[in-house]
Order: structure tokens, then C-alpha cells, then sequence
């Protein structure tokens, strides 16, 4: 499902991408593309499919809440097939294969991590977007580390989770 909000400054499009079981939110302003989090290994095929029929050639921004698979499980295909411009993801790493696969993604493409900071503020295209957590984590709960981030378009606030 998507929402759509329009204003002086454009249109808004924000994709619930159904991944099953797991998390997947594709945010267009402009002509810049937000990704927030992968679905499972099991939904790659039908995340990737979806990305490719809105013709998606680049990924400004890319965000992986948390290393739990349901939230990074299509990331590897994600990296190497779309240009990435800046990987938000925490310093929490995971010894799962699924995490594993991110990573030798990235370093296949070179594709350096950003870890964000509670208060950090980027643009997508007229969206102001601001990282409000990782506040306290816990080592023993990987849902902790979620990065929620807060976008503001207009007169429309949206507020994405990960697991937190």
C-alpha cells in the first residue's frame, strides 16, 4: 500500500512494500529514493521485483533499522543491484549469515556504513528527515539499536520505527 501526500513543494509517495513477515518502506520525494529496511531473504524476489516495475536506478538513501533478518534479508541484493548513495546502519553487528551477506555486499561495492546519531538531520529531496534514536541500547535485545527517524513534508509528519 502507499500514501501520497502532494504540496507547494511536490509530491511525497510512501511505499509499505508487503514483505511478509518483516519490514520494507520505500519513501520518494522528488526525485530522490529512500529504502528503509529489506524484508526477509524469502521476500527478496518479490522486493526487488517491486522496485524494478517503479524503474528505482538509485537508492539516496538507505537505511537498515536493526541486524534482524526480517529487516535486512533482501539488503545484499539491494546493494548490488542499485547505486547507493549513503547506508545508514548501527555499529551492532550479528554473526548470521543473513548479516554476513550485507556486509561482503557492501564491500563488494565499497559502500562504507554511516552510523547515525540521535539528532542527526539529512534532506530527502523538500523532506526534512531526523534520526531520533538509538538512544539506549541493549546488547541483549537488537531491537534496541532500531534507527527511528521522523520525516516532515509539509503539513504530514511520519514517524518509522524498525522494531523500537
Amino acid at each position: 500500500s502507499s500514501d501520497v501526500c502532494s504540496s507547494d513543494l511536490g509530491t511525497l509517495k510512501v511505499h509499505y512494500i508487503n514483505v511478509g513477515q518483516g519490514d520494507s518502506i520505500l519513501i520518494q520525494q522528488g526525485s530522490k529514493n529512500m529504502l528503509i529496511d529489506t524484508g526477509t531473504n524469502a521476500s527478496t524476489n518479490s522486493l526487488m521485483a517491486y522496485l524494478q516495475r517503479l524503474n528505482i536506478k538509485k537508492i539516496d538513501v538507505l537505511v537498515l533499522t536493526h541486524p534482524h533478518e526480517d529487516h535486512i534479508g533482501g539488503a545484499d541484493a539491494v546493494i548490488k543491484a542499485f547505486d547507493i548513495k549513503t547506508l545508514y546502519m548501527n555499529k551492532v553487528t550479528t554473526t548470521t549469515k543473513t548479516y554476513k551477506d550485507v556486509v561482503n555486499a557492501m564491500i563488494s561495492k565499497g559502500l562504507k556504513p554511516t552510523a547515525p546519531n540521535a539528532g542527526d538531520a539529512f534532506k530527502l529531496g523538500s523532506a526534512n528527515c531526523t534520526i531520533l534514536s538509538p538512544i539506549n541500547t541493549d546488547s541483549k535485545d537488537l531491537n534496541t539499536y532500531s534507527i527511528v527517524i521522523k520525516l516532515v513534508y509539509g503539513n504530514n509528519k511520519f514517524l518509522f520505527t524498525g522494531d523500537a
